[in-house]
């Protein structure tokens, strides 16, 4: 194998090797923002329940959902 080679076999392993490592921490930014999406939508849903309970316990009270916005 001529000198050429050997450097353009050298660059591409070199680039191969970037590119696994960027691969990889971009894996593990992917996983973690769906931990994290996950630990969200299930904290939406446990407030989101809540105020419906609290608002179908307030007496005389219409659920926010059911009630006309400001501007009708």
């Amino acid at each position: 194998m001529d000198k050429d080679q050997e450097n353009r076999l050298h660059q591409l392993e070199e680039t191969l090797a970037h590119m696994t490592r960027l691969t990889e921490d971009l894996s593990e930014v992917i996983a973690r923002q769906d931990r994290d999406l996950a630990r969200l939508t299930a904290r939406v849903d446990r407030l989101t329940l809540a105020e419906a309970e609290r608002q179908a316990d307030a007496p005389g009270s219409v659920a926010l959902a059911d009630q006309r916005p400001p501007h009708w």
